[in-house]
């Protein structure tokens, strides 16, 4: 079941079962919907 948890200092980052899918302050950016479920494991 997904989690959410509030960052601190502008991250948001996209972790699901522990790996990091996608780091804000990695890419400088928000990520798009699309680069997100790309990512998700089926």
């Amino acid at each position: 079941m997904p989690v959410l948890e509030v960052g601190g200092k502008g991250q948001f980052d996209v972790i699901v079962d522990g790996k990091l899918l996608y780091s804000k302050q990695q890419m400088g950016r928000f990520p798009e919907s699309k680069e997100i479920l790309d990512k998700l494991p089926e």
